[in-house]
């Protein structure tokens, strides 16, 4: 039974659902609170906070306070709410579609509730709702909030005392962009009270922004103009310092190229640069890093930002090739060259003309190829095996090794003279275990990818699948994260989230441990592993006993059964309709 996602429901059915109100708010539902904050992983090993497959920070609320304070004082007040408020706006977005993403089958009404939720988790605010109403169909949406021990008044009033203006900010900007997103239509929320003017409490109060009488008294705080204009003058202040951005667009840009390069990661970006800084020259670039880290698909996208694009790219993996035939697979064979050359073939150099030649593990050639290479790369002409003539070739020569060549070179194994013709232009690329900021976004675009591919809807991950791959090492790399990825998109059923049981199926995971809150609201560790917690210990789905008896115990509560199996509710709604419990 295909499953509704409630930002694509029907008319008739939300007309049914019209004027859903707080009251019909189900505790027991997801996501409740337990669900979000089992949605909350800290890896203390490698410094990092997970919400879901979005990084997070833990910092102090009297260094959110100096940072807003510095605003305050830097742009003016009404530049520094204009800020503050858009970025909250962004915040509250990217939660509503976490929300969507995590919680497909939830009711609109408490994924509404998780918004206000979420700022509880983090420590923000403690909400209190009034009131809310909405009606999808209609677009017609009424919320009402207490907000109590804002961690935003509380810094703005130890900086500046009480006065006559509100001051949560960026609050407001989030329960905007998350009702706006929830919505599809701009909600604006607005601070009737605030205890920054000596109010008991916070009460938020919000609209679609063409109901509220003289809308521009908020709106105008959501438009950008408003904030850069402010920044302009600071940075235009000889004494900021700061130097005048380049106005010239990135070769990728300028090229119209679009990059299958995926990632946000300091070391993701800094190789990114090089390559862009590299590309509109001819120099040799030698690219190092494990395997399966992604070193041909940089130097495809290399070849396709320079002004080379044009031209063949020709990649040639020289560990795959025999010693006795990589000279005529490099530089071609003359017909009668030796037994069996019946015709003139042009080799991989050849080929690659005015293009760019791809060598991978290019640590396997033999000292015999190698002092062949370093010829052609010296003089920019080579001979056919057998042949007489020297051809010259306009080639850039892009190299690729997953062991240290340095190494290699002491160990008397690779030429040096070889060594440093290479290392024109070196970039090392990290393995995946060092950019896990990467690792959302890969998880999505291959998701995307083999589900277009397979033609299999794939309502995306589970919150313990994501986890699992944000705590897991990779040995594999990119590379073994593809694997998965296409393993779980075929294993999993139709409009089923993926699982940790249909990713972990040959043994691949090993010990990998983070922290969650307990139901006491310490951290506790947990082991994010297959076979570790729910169905996945039985190295696939348990039989419908088990989920009956969940049920029974649930006292038919299908969100309490499915977090007794380790089960979203999504997933045990599913399984429970096929085999026929619901």
């Amino acid at each position: 039974m295909p499953r509704t996602d409630p930002n694509r429901v029907t008319l008739a059915q939300l007309q049914r659902r019209s004027s859903r109100t707080s009251q019909d708010v189900d505790e027991g539902a997801t996501p409740t609170l337990r669900d979000l904050a089992e949605a909350l992983s800290f890896s203390p090993d490698d410094g990092r906070i997970w919400l879901g497959d979005q990084r997070m920070v833990l910092w102090r609320s009297s260094t959110f306070g100096s940072l807003r304070a510095e605003l305050i004082a830097r742009l003016g007040q009404e530049q520094a709410r204009s800020l503050l408020t858009r970025v909250g706006y962004a915040a509250g977005a990217r939660d509503a579609e976490l929300v969507r993403r995590t919680w497909p089958d939830s009711d609109p009404v408490n994924a509404f509730h998780a918004g206000p939720q979420m700022h509880k988790l983090g420590g923000i605010v403690r909400p209190e709702a009034i009131a809310f109403e909405f009606d999808i169909a209609r677009g017609s949406f009424h919320a009402d909030f207490w907000w109590h021990d804002s961690s935003e008044d509380d810094e703005h009033i130890a900086a500046f005392g009480i006065g006559t203006e509100p001051a949560c900010w960026m609050q407001i900007g989030y329960a905007s962009g998350y009702a706006s997103a929830f919505m599809g239509k701009f909600i604006v929320y607005r601070e009737i009270e605030c205890r920054a003017t000596g109010a008991g409490a916070c009460r938020l109060v919000g609209r679609p922004a063409d109901e509220w009488e003289d809308p521009e008294l908020d709106q105008h705080y959501f438009a950008p103009e408003l904030s850069a204009a402010g920044i302009r003058r600071s940075l235009a202040e000889p004494a900021i310092g700061v130097a005048a951005r380049p106005r010239g667009l990135a070769p990728a840009a300028r090229s119209g190229h679009q990059s299958a390069l995926v990632g946000i990661s300091s070391s993701f970006s800094a190789a990114r640069h090089l390559i862009e800084r590299v590309a509109p020259t001819p120099a040799t670039v030698l690219f190092s890093g494990p395997s399966g880290a992604g070193k041909e698909l940089f130097a495809q996208t290399l070849h396709a930002i320079s002004p080379r694009a044009a031209a063949p790219f020709v990649a040639v993996n020289c560990a795959a090739i025999p010693d006795t035939l990589i000279e005529a697979e490099l530089f071609g064979v003359e017909r009668g060259a030796f037994t069996g050359a019946s015709s003139s073939r042009a080799g991989r150099f050849e080929r690659a003309q005015g293009g760019t030649l791809f060598l991978d593990e290019i640590a396997s050639l033999s000292f015999f190829a190698q002092g062949k290479l370093l010829r052609a790369l010296q003089e920019r002409r080579i001979e056919r095996v057998g042949g007489s003539r020297e051809i010259a070739v306009d080639v850039r020569v892009v190299a690729a090794t997953n062991v240290d060549l340095r190494a290699e070179v002491r160990a008397g194994r690779f030429r040096e003279d070889l060594f440093f013709r290479l290392n024109v232009f070196p970039i090392a690329l990290p393995p995946l275990k060092d950019r896990r900021d990467d690792i959302p976004l890969l998880m999505e675009a291959f998701l995307r990818r083999y589900g277009e591919q397979y033609g299999r809807r794939v309502a995306g991950f589970t919150p313990r699948a994501v986890q699992a791959l944000l705590q897991y090492d990779f040995p594999g790399n990119v590379r073994e994260l593809q694997n998965l990825i296409e393993r779980g998109v075929i294993m999993a059923g139709p409009d089923e989230p993926i699982d940790v049981v249909h990713l972990f199926r040959g043994g691949e995971m090993g010990a990998s441990h983070g922290l969650s809150p307990g139901p006491d609201g310490r951290l506790t560790e947990h082991a994010a592993l297959a076979g570790r917690r729910g169905p996945a210990a039985h190295g696939g789905e348990p039989h419908a006993d088990m989920y009956r008896d969940a049920l029974v115990a649930a006292r038919y509560n299908v969100s309490a059964a499915a977090r007794a199996l380790g089960l979203s509710r999504a997933q045990m709604s599913y399984r429970l309709r096929r085999l026929g419990l619901l």
